[in-house]
């Protein structure tokens, strides 16, 4: 399919129609985001300030805990900020190419987030099936490795898609969302896009899908192997290890799979406007909560570090 490249210039950025609500909801809408926004930036960093000083979280769980938290701090910026001044502007807008840039790195960063959320079950898996091998398989060269190779598989399968929605031709400025998404983008092609769903909906299975079936299977022998444990106190014990995960993925599995995972997802714009707040805004701000009041050494950790602080102050006072 050949594109007229004057079809391409029509459109120099985009409206959004964001929440067509009134102005007064609209700035409730900004205060309450932008305190979400506030508080995901906070706890993330209180979890990079524990683990990285902290020579007694050195392990890989913590590692890949440390880098989650990285990850949703770029993952919640890369739409917060524009949303939230969108929120307050007269003309909600973004340029072409800044509404691509968003697109790329909303669908990369999520991607590399699935992934790692998969080699984090699969750490979880080798810590209890294979406890006597684990300082062996989970090194610290290949904790590096599993993480760059998130990053990696995440470009390569975000990158041909990209590509392909990035040289269409574009006639209506609206999108029906609150940041650029496909479907709403699709929209406004002035071409035909049953080929480009199609290719999203395989590129979106196979990333959700095949890192969802990795922790299933992971999770499958994890169960298995808590269950032969003869003591109650030790099942418990090992259940509470993988507890923060399993319901960190329950939430991002849940609504990307709604939003992502079907063939046509131009029929529900509103339902996903409502699924990617909770993917884009209220995941990242429950990551690190749910791991810090679950992990009995994340809470240790951050009450010495409390301490601390309040016996400094009492120093300087």
């Amino acid at each position: 399919m050949e594109l007229d490249a004057t079809n391409q210039s029509l459109v120099k950025e985009f409206v959004f129609l964001s929440f067509p609500v009134r102005r007064d909801i609209q700035i409730l809408f900004f205060v309450a985001l932008l305190l979400t926004y506030l508080l995901t930036l906070t706890g993330n960093m209180v979890i990079l300030s524990l683990i990285w000083p902290n020579q007694s979280l050195h392990t890989p769980m913590y590692f890949f805990l440390s880098n989650l938290a990285f990850l949703d701090i770029l993952f919640t910026t890369v739409i917060a900020p524009k949303m939230l001044s969108n929120l307050l502007a007269e003309k909600k807008i973004i340029s072409l190419y800044g509404c691509f840039a968003q697109i790329y790195l909303y669908f990369f960063l999520g991607t590399v987030e699935f992934i790692l959320l998969a080699v984090m079950s699969f750490d979880r898996y080798v810590a209890i099936c294979h406890p006597l091998r684990y300082t062996v398989i989970m090194s610290g060269r290949v904790c590096f490795l599993m993480v760059l190779g998130c990053w990696v598989a995440a470009f390569l399968s975000v990158l041909s898609p990209a590509i392909v929605i990035f040289r269409l031709p574009y006639c209506r400025p609206t999108i029906n969302h609150f940041f650029c998404d496909i479907a709403p983008l699709l929209e406004v092609a002035c071409v035909d896009t049953r080929f480009i769903e199609l290719l999203d909906f395989f590129m979106s299975s196979l990333v959700v899908l095949s890192s969802l079936m990795l922790t299933i299977v992971s999770y499958t022998y994890i169960i298995s192997t808590i269950l032969r444990i003869p003591s109650g106190k030790g099942r418990q014990k090992a259940f509470s290890t993988c507890a923060s995960h399993i319901t960190v993925v329950t939430i991002a599995y849940g609504s990307s799979i709604f939003m992502y995972v079907r063939p046509n997802q131009s029929n529900s714009l509103t339902f996903d406007k409502v699924a990617a707040i909770l993917t884009t805004v209220v995941t990242p701000l429950l990551n690190p909560f749910i791991y810090s009041l679950r992990n009995e050494k994340v809470k240790e950790v951050l009450k010495v570090a409390l301490g601390r602080e309040f016996l400094h102050k009492r120093e300087i006072s």
